[in-house]
């Protein structure tokens, strides 16, 4: 069952509706009890007051069994349904015994108005009964036949034919009416109000699952990145340099094959550190933060060390303008990877004969410029129509500049590809940095295009 405390207004609903329910059922009581009293105290002979105590401790257990029933089967199909209403009798003990029990209870009052004109009042609760739990049209027709009960049993007293006796108790049964249509409409609304409640609680649920579903996908791409920029690359290169030692083995250069097999060692221990220290991310879920520089130049000689194995002299040089600073270990494993994808793509597609990576720290930002003087490629041809996100590629291959493209932007960064055929290929990336207080002014961009 929701609990009261669960959203202010529908609380304040659920506790007005059990006040007035508790009301209705201490009224009965109080009003019986009542009737008992001036029933024995009155002038009555032994036999009727024997019967009416009886007739009163069997109304009082028919009503009261009636209640708990109600109570306990509402408050069940309220915590199954925001729809179930707190006083409804229909709903606990089904339609045909919510007419039995009314009946039996109607009954009972009936005898007791027979014994004694004291417990007419006990109808007044018994209207919001019948207007409550019938249709309008026989609940009209039950108050009217109460009422006119009423009006008989007070005007057969001594001292009851007076239009006192008459007009009280038809006050009586439209306030009933009126009271009970507030309480319908009071009840209607507060279900409403739990209904939206229970939606809203529906569409949390499917905006959780959703946005677990999307960060899965998000962390799925990022593995994706990684193995594509790291293992990937390096199991490339090892396949590369592998077949150029197995063509220098066939031609007898043993000592070139030699160097090469050496080449192969050394990277694939290289994508073995690798691979260790993107486990170790992956347990601990902390980023480390390599050291950017040195990590930078370790590349530029490894694609070196590759281009010689594969038989073609590659010269990349890094330089650093406008003062270093540290990088955030994201921003810098960015960097990393962007040179290295850069670079990959230099010794796989460009069959150029120099490299140049230049890092300018700004300011607020830092740029990222890999420049070559190799082949280049068509734009249009290479970048225009991306995949699909999700897309299938058979060879998983195709992932690299869009890959790039997308961590960039994630980082809030820019990256920009110029290329044309046989004019070389620059890579420039933008990426904001936080700005430093003392830096008072923002340092030049110094790129060159090295092409001695």
């Amino acid at each position: 069952m929701l609990r009261p405390d669960k959203h202010p207004r529908a609380g304040r609903g659920v506790v007005i509706l059990r006040s007035l329910r508790v009301g209705l059922h201490t009224s009965v009581a109080v009003l019986l009890l009542i009737g008992l009293v001036r029933l024995l105290d009155g002038p009555h002979p032994s036999a009727g007051r024997v019967t009416g105590a009886a007739l009163t401790l069997v109304f009082a257990a028919v009503y009261l069994a009636g209640t708990l029933v109600e109570r306990r089967v509402s408050e069940a199909k309220m915590s199954a349904s925001p729809s179930g209403g707190p006083l409804r009798t229909a709903s606990a003990v089904g339609q045909g015994g919510t007419l039995v029990w009314l009946f039996v209870v109607t009954g009972l009052w009936g005898g007791l108005l027979a014994v004694s004109a004291d417990f007419a009042w006990v109808a007044f609760p018994l209207f919001f009964l019948h207007l409550h739990l019938l249709r309008l049209c026989w609940a009209v027709v039950a108050v009217a036949a109460l009422t006119a009960a009423v009006v008989l049993a007070l005007w057969s007293q001594p001292g009851g034919d007076h239009p006192a006796t008459v007009i009280g108790p038809i006050i009586g049964a439209v306030c009933a009416g009126l009271m009970t249509q507030a309480y319908r409409i009071l009840d209607r609304e507060n279900r409403a109000l739990r209904e939206t409640m229970a939606d809203l609680q529906r569409a949390r649920q499917q905006l959780v699952a959703a946005q677990r579903e999307a960060g899965a996908l998000v962390e799925r791409e990022r593995l994706a990145r990684e193995i594509h920029d790291t293992l990937a690359q390096g199991l490339a290169s090892i396949v590369l340099i592998s077949r150029a030692a197995v063509s220098s083995l066939d031609s007898a250069s043993v000592g070139q094959a030699r160097d090469q097999l050496n080449t192969v060692v050394r990277t694939a221990g290289e994508n073995l550190d690798e691979a260790r220290r993107f486990v170790a991310v992956l347990q601990s879920g902390e980023q480390q933060n390599p050291g950017l520089l040195e990590e930078l130049r370790r590349a530029c000689r490894q694609i070196e060390a590759q281009a010689a194995a594969q038989g073609h002299a590659l010269r990349c040089r890094l330089r650093v303008s406008g003062g270093p600073r540290p990088v955030a270990g994201g921003q810098a494993i960015l960097v990393l990877r962007a040179v290295q994808a850069s670079l990959a793509n230099v010794l796989r597609h460009a069959q150029a004969d120099t490299a140049a990576v230049t890092l300018t720290f700004l300011q607020n930002a830092l740029l990222v410029d890999v420049v070559d003087d190799g082949v280049g490629f068509d734009q249009q041809q290479a970048v225009g129509e991306r995949p699909a996100a999700g897309a299938e590629r058979p060879t998983g291959t195709g992932v690299g500049l869009g890959s790039l493209r997308d961590r960039v932007a994630a980082q809030g960064g820019q990256l920009h590809v110029e290329s044309s055929p046989g004019s070389g290929t620059a890579v420039s990336i933008r990426i904001p940095l936080e700005q430093e207080p003392q830096r008072a002014q923002e340092q030049p961009r110094e790129v060159k295009r090295w092409m001695e």
